[in-house]
């Protein structure tokens, strides 16, 4: 059924203005966020973004649609940022493709064909992209430089030591892989510091959980250890095992067990709401 609205004259001629634009909002939002509906529709007005990819081809459709709509995302805001996002999105699409293009098509031989083709262009897509970012100055992409053998970039980012632009949980986490055979003490800082950077519902890097249970299990603290393995658990239950490990190599009485749990519990509270502070544990 369709229903019509009726304006009567007698209406406040604000409240007539206020129905009218609560009418045509929804056709303003769909010209605003609904331009392109469907990745063929991407594809059809930017044929430059999808030719070179394995289009029609169930191998790799995931990691192919989200390449697809981000370097849309880049031809449109061509910022570093971007630009890096569609490294990596890049990458991801060719680990796929490398494993897929191994694949024996059952029906149309030259799909692999095709396969290696987008994983050809992959690889130069990924070389133009890294020598556009080869001046950034954004210290994730110095980090990544850095994570790809370049030491020029590793000079770069341990000279933003202390700077405010490394006040991000992960690259913290770099300055603490970069010290952790060096000073454990200063690993420990960082750890901790990179844990109180994140807000709210963040999703925590497991590798500062686990690392701060390996740090302070060398260091003898077994009570911190068991702490943060118990928090290393909470937020990736496949490390149940070690957790098992460490109840029975501790030897922690039913009392000091308990004790611990709540501190466990506390913690991760104050890390879920994005308000944890270093909280130092010592083996009674």
């Amino acid at each position: 059924m369709i229903k019509v609205l009726f304006f009567s004259h007698t209406m406040p001629l604000h409240n007539l203005r206020r129905v009218k634009a609560i009418l045509f909002l929804p056709l303003l939002l769909s010209g605003c966020f609904d331009h392109y509906r469907t990745t063929e529709n991407l594809c059809d007005d930017n044929p430059d973004l999808c030719q070179p990819l394995n289009l029609n081809d169930g191998q790799c459709r995931i990691q192919r649609t989200k390449l697809i709509w981000q370097r849309y995302d880049t031809l449109q805001t061509p910022t570093d940022e971007h630009k890096f996002k569609e490294l990596k999105a890049t990458k991801e699409y060719q680990f796929c493709l490398e494993y897929a293009a191994r694949i024996e098509p059952t029906e149309l031989k030259q799909r692999k064909t095709k396969r290696i083709q987008a994983l050809y262009h992959s690889y130069e897509s990924i070389e133009r992209l890294n020598q556009e970012l080869l001046p950034s100055q954004n210290p994730h992409i110095i980090y990544y430089r850095w994570s790809q053998g370049d030491q020029i970039a590793k000079q770069q980012f341990m000279a933003l030591e202390g700077d405010k632009k490394l006040e991000h949980p992960e690259l913290q986490l770099a300055l603490a892989r970069y010290y952790v055979n060096k000073n454990k003490h200063k690993t420990l800082d960082l750890l901790h510091h990179s844990l109180s950077l994140y807000k709210a519902k963040d999703n925590i890097n497991i590798s500062i959980l686990r690392t701060l249970s390996t740090l302070y299990y060398q260091q003898q603290n077994m009570a911190a250890a068991y702490v943060w393995t118990n928090i290393t658990t909470h937020y990736h239950p496949n490390n149940a095992p070690q957790k098992i490990a460490i109840h029975n190599s501790f030897k922690l009485t039913n009392t000091e067990r308990e004790k611990l749990d709540r501190t466990t519990l506390n913690i991760i509270a104050t890390l879920n709401s994005g308000q944890y502070q270093r909280t130092d544990i010592m083996t009674q």
